[in-house]
């Protein structure tokens, strides 16, 4: 089954993983989630994975005072999406794998006169490189136990020279979509 719908953002994702569970329940061996670049395109917040307080335990028989942290669910933060999607996932999908993958590098790419996205090398208007929502991706593997495949340090690809051109779908107007 195919839930991916391009330009989709995380947030865009909960709503596909819904969708699927509606239409299929658990009904599925493995759950495949490519996405992450358009978030970076569209200057998402990185945010944090999780919040910290002080919170009360017993450790060896002893109340203590601890730090103690809480999963972030929100839209308006990558990580918070992130968080809100896996937790969706996690919780309705408990004996399928689920896998993350990185996006593939970004190059240049001219859709419309209004939909212009630059490539990789310039920050987003977080003032943060794609690599940071990659590298949040592969904490997020971590976190929640899943594995991750890094197409962006292993698929090969990188739009950013010329020679690639011939990979993805337009060398003058879309570097950004392999061919």
């Amino acid at each position: 089954y195919v839930y991916g719908i391009s330009g989709h953002q995380w947030d865009g994702i909960y709503g596909q993983a819904v969708k699927l569970k509606e239409e299929h329940g658990t009904n599925v061996d493995a759950i495949f989630i490519f996405a992450g670049t358009n978030d970076y395109n569209h200057s998402l917040p990185l945010g944090e994975f999780f919040t910290e307080t002080q919170k009360e335990t017993n450790h060896n028989g002893k109340q203590v005072l601890r730090k103690y942290r809480t999963p972030v669910f929100t839209d308006s933060t990558f990580c918070g999406r992130i968080n809100k999607v896996m937790d969706f996932l996690k919780l309705n999908y408990p004996d399928q794998q689920i896998i993350i993958f990185t996006p593939i590098h970004r190059g240049f790419a001219q859709f419309s006169e209004r939909n212009i996205q630059p490539e990789e090398s310039f920050v987003n208007a977080q003032d943060l490189y794609l690599d940071a929502y990659v590298n949040a991706l592969k904490e997020a593997a971590s976190i929640w136990a899943v594995p991750l495949i890094d197409l962006y340090s292993i698929s090969g690809l990188y739009p950013m020279n010329d020679i690639f051109s011939k990979y993805f779908e337009n060398a003058k107007t879309d570097m950004l979509h392999p061919n």
